[in-house]
């Protein structure tokens, strides 16, 4: 009989933690990673874009404030190509450049859709002579106006780090390294290194993640930060460093955390 009753005690706190455990996960820590005080326009817009087959994919973790010429301007100048259209043409040419080792700076990059909708621009660098690693972002416009009274545009930068199968449909396709928020770091910084930014915030993504998945099942993990660089018009180059607006006190040390830890995610 005391057994019986000590097993449903055992088994009423396993129901109790697991309880705490949804609420915390899955209400009270979406809501306190949520921050859009800079953009409020973008609360309750979407944070991860999905696969043409309705499969969740890349998250987004960049954004740009300024016309579609401003993004144009800054990303070239940053050493960001724009990426062909996906055509019969184009995929004889990037499945060359994989196969003989040589240059495709405007290789193609799949359809990933944000809200129903295929990207509107897609910018790639190249690493080495061959399309199969690649630096890329695509990128959507989501807010007309924003706060500073220009477009506002998001997107989802990732580091293709090789070729295979897609182990959804087996089609061959890019395979992204797991670390997007340096590939975000890394954009960010290429633009800002072209004196093209005059500002810089965060707003809250799709919150952190240890385990993500794509929609070729390929790992990532994000601190869950959006990363926004307000550019300068008309390409105009910028004298001294953007203005960094910080975090909120929780975010800052949410963040923190995060940066001591991450190191460990990869291995």
């Amino acid at each position: 009989m005391a057994s019986g009753a000590k097993g449903r005690k055992v088994l009423k706190w396993i129901v109790i933690i697991a309880a705490l455990y949804g609420v915390l996960a899955y209400i009270v820590l979406p809501r306190v990673w949520s921050h859009h005080e800079r953009q409020p326009g973008l609360a309750g817009h979407a944070a991860v874009t999905t696969t043409t087959a309705g499969i969740p994919g890349d998250p987004l973790n960049v954004g740009f404030v300024g016309s579609k010429t401003d993004v144009i301007l800054a990303l070239h100048r940053a050493g960001w190509y724009p990426a062909d259209p996906i055509t019969l043409k184009s995929s004889l040419e990037i499945a060359g450049s994989v196969v003989f080792d040589r240059p495709y700076k405007e290789a193609p990059v799949s359809t990933l859709l944000y809200e129903g909708r295929k990207q509107d621009m897609a910018f790639e660098k190249p690493i080495g002579g061959s399309a199969d690693r690649r630096n890329h972002v695509r990128i959507w416009k989501v807010l007309e106006k924003g706060v500073e009274d220009r477009s506002v545009w998001l997107g989802s930068a990732t580091l293709d780090a090789g070729v295979g199968l897609n182990h959804y449909n087996g089609q061959f396709t890019h395979h992204i390294s797991p670390d997007i928020d340096a590939e975000r770091d890394r954009l960010i910084a290429d633009v800002i290194a072209a004196h093209m930014v005059t500002a810089t915030y965060q707003v809250s993504g799709v919150g952190p993640t240890v385990n993500g998945r794509n929609g070729e099942d390929d790992r990532y993990y994000t601190d869950g930060e959006i990363h926004i660089a307000v550019l300068s018009p008309d390409g105009r180059p910028v004298e001294g460093p953007p203005k960094a607006y910080e975090s909120t006190p929780l975010i800052a040390l949410k963040d923190g955390v995060w940066s001591s830890v991450s190191g460990w995610l990869g291995n």
